[in-house]
Formats: structure tokens, sequence, C-alpha cells
């Protein structure tokens, strides 16, 4: 049951033109990684859809505030001084490749992300419309893709590449299952905290993309 460019409008309508670029792609993907039946696609759909501001971005931004910082990622990832020192304030723009270093490097970096050169944590910052993120994440999925992610990793701000990669993370992380049960937060969860049973960041969003993509769906 491939989506058309009219459903996923319908679903996403800030896409714009974004959604005749992505219907052959999402279709495509979805296919490959067994996205198939409306429970599935309708999860897929919303979470990608937040995920990337209805398609219109598959590169992470790191322009936080400094109390952002603190807030979402805390101070074992952060200290405040550096949170102070590095984040957006009225005065100046985030320094996004300097905090890419400190929340995703260090030892933290090297042992979820498999981050373990200095500039990892900005080469390897999230890409594609499911942010795939770290070196590790990049080296897994690109001998899944078949492509050189670790040489090549803005290949995933690519539209083709973004949905495949959005695919393969769905696929291994074993959201399936989860859409068929309809443990939708969980899947949120997953996505945005790597775990579980947590409140995603944009909870309320994703479910109400869920819930009108069911409606268009059905």
């Amino acid at each position: 049951m491939p989506i058309t460019q009219r459903q996923l409008l319908q679903i996403l309508p800030n896409a714009g033109s974004h959604a005749g670029v992505f219907v052959p792609l999402l279709n495509t993907a979805m296919s490959r990684f067994q996205i198939l039946g409306p429970s599935r696609i309708a999860a897929f759909i919303a979470q990608v859809g937040h995920e990337s501001g209805h398609l219109k971005h598959t590169v992470e931004s790191l322009d936080y505030s400094v109390e952002a910082l603190l807030t979402r990622f805390g101070r074992h990832r952060i200290s405040e001084a550096d949170a102070r020192a590095f984040g957006r304030t009225p005065r100046r723009e985030a320094y996004q490749q300097t905090i890419a270093k400190c929340i995703y490097g260090g030892d933290w970096g090297a042992k979820n992300l498999g981050n373990t050169e200095p500039d990892d944590g900005w080469m390897y910052r999230g890409r594609a419309a499911l942010q795939i993120t770290g070196r590790a994440n990049y080296e897994a999925c690109g001998e899944a893709l078949g492509i050189d992610l670790i040489s090549n990793p803005e290949w995933l701000e690519q539209p083709r590449y973004s949905t495949l990669a959005s695919g393969w993370f769905w696929f291994v992380h074993c959201l399936n299952r989860l859409a068929d049960v309809g443990a939708f937060d969980d899947i949120g969860s997953i996505i945005n905290t790597g775990m579980p049973g947590k409140t995603p960041h944009g909870a309320q969003q994703r479910r109400a993309l869920y819930e009108v993509a069911l409606k268009v769906l059905a």
C-alpha cells in the first residue's frame, strides 16, 4: 500500500514541494524495511514528519540556548560553564561545532556513539529524517545501505539516503513491532531518547500527526 502525494500532504501539510520529492523515496524505503500496512506507515510518517519538520530538515541543528543545553542534555553531557560559553544568547549565536564536541564527545560519546576522534561529534551529528548520530551508527547504517558514510556523512542529508537511513533505523530498532500494537509513544521515546518509556520531545505534536495519518490511511 504505497502512500500517495495527496495523502502525504494531508498528513504533513507543511511539506509543500518536498512531498513530491519524498513520496517515491518513502515508498521505496518503506517497502525495503517492511513498513507496510496503515498502522506501520502511519507511525513511520508521523515520526519522520515530526523529526524532519515536515520533511524540510535532514541535518541536526545545535543552535541551543544556554538553558536548553542544560535542560536537554544535562550536566553529565555538558558542564554549566561550557553551556554558558558556547550556547546561544541574545548577543551571539551558538557555537554549534563546539557544542557537538561537548554533547557527543568525551567518554559518553565514545561509549554510546563510538565517537573516538576529536571532530566525530560534529562530523557525525544527527542526519537523515530519523537522525542517525555517531560514528558507530553511521558505520552500521552505511554497511546496511552499501555506502561509505564514514567518508561521506553528508550523504544522509540527501532525500534518497535520508529516507533509506530512516527506514533502516526503524527496522533495526524493531519499531514495526511497536507500531503493530499501537505503542506509538514508545516509538517516539526510542527515537528521541534511545529507550522506551520516556516522554519524547514534542510528544503532543507527534501524537497529533499520528492520529491524522491513521485517518488518512484508513
